[in-house]
């Protein structure tokens, strides 16, 4: 029997919650990025305060010209990846659309399968004033908010399309009051996208709580962009807001060609890559 003391193990990483998110915001600007996969959310977690697992993955990885064609399924099944890839960062999933609107019984009955299948630490929908009633009634039962006003994808047939919001005097009214509602119901934070960057840094000074922007304004408490954007892997419409920091995308395109030509030349596999030749098999 052995007398060695157990190795100690290592101490688990501590998962941001809502409340570090709001501390950090005090700080330093929240830095945020969107992840679908396990692995993709293994590579951000350490850099990320917050990871969201956004609907965007309707037209980022499966080809869909909108949000809308979204499931509750499929926000489950990537919201459970990124849990698994992510142990620090504070993981939010998109509640899609549909699944929420109809009335704050439904958007508890679909948040809650969400938070209990997946294991994240909230949800994020959709809507301002108008979703006032059913924030609150989520948060009243447990479940935290990350909010989200300014031009919303989910209804962009309404907006007339992406295109910045709060141009006009009673649009940026509006979405003002549209956030101080989500702030009221009890948000825990709130995404502002798309609007004019006078706007973005009013909703900013007005709200109590972190906004976090998109195309809005550096004065936002925070910064989200999808990663695949970010990274040049999704090429079909890129934002003016979007900061390309990688051009992975042509870099897959050369890789896939180089191997391409090595199977058709008989270069691929070689010795190395088989088993049974030369000294080593």
């Amino acid at each position: 029997m052995s007398t060695e003391p157990p190795a100690r193990r290592a101490d688990p990483v501590k998962r941001l919650g809502i409340r570090d998110i709001a501390a950090r915001a005090a700080a330093a600007p929240i830095v945020a990025l969107t992840a679908y996969t396990a692995p993709m959310a293994r590579m951000l977690d350490s850099h990320c305060d917050l990871l969201l697992v956004g609907d965007s993955l309707g037209m980022v990885v499966y080809g869909f010209d909108s949000t809308l064609a979204v499931t509750l399924e499929m926000m489950i099944a990537h919201g459970a990846a990124v849990m698994r890839g992510a142990a620090r960062a504070c993981v939010i999933v998109d509640l899609p659309f549909g699944s929420y609107q109809e009335s704050p019984a439904q958007a508890f009955r679909n948040a809650a399968r969400v938070m209990a299948e997946t294991g994240c630490t909230g949800v994020k929908l959709e809507g301002g004033a108008a979703m006032a009633e059913t924030i609150a009634f989520l948060v009243a039962r447990g479940i935290p908010v990350l909010g989200h006003v300014g031009l919303m994808p989910q209804s962009v047939h309404g907006h007339g399309g992406f295109r910045t919001q709060g141009r006009s005097a009673d649009e940026a009214a509006r979405i003002l009051a549209d956030a101080l509602a989500v702030e009221q119901a009890g948000a825990f934070a709130t995404v502002l996208e798309g609007v004019t960057e006078p706007l973005g840094r009013q909703v900013a000074e007005a709200l109590a709580i972190p906004v976090i922007g998109i195309g809005a304004s550096p004065a936002c408490d925070g910064q989200i962009l999808v990663t695949e954007d970010l990274l040049g892997l999704f090429g079909t419409f890129t934002p003016r807001f979007v900061r390309r920091y990688a051009e992975l995308g042509g870099a897959v395109a050369k890789a896939a060609e180089e191997y391409a030509a090595d199977v058709r030349a008989r270069r691929f596999p070689g010795a190395k890559e088989c088993v049974g030749i030369g000294k080593d098999g």
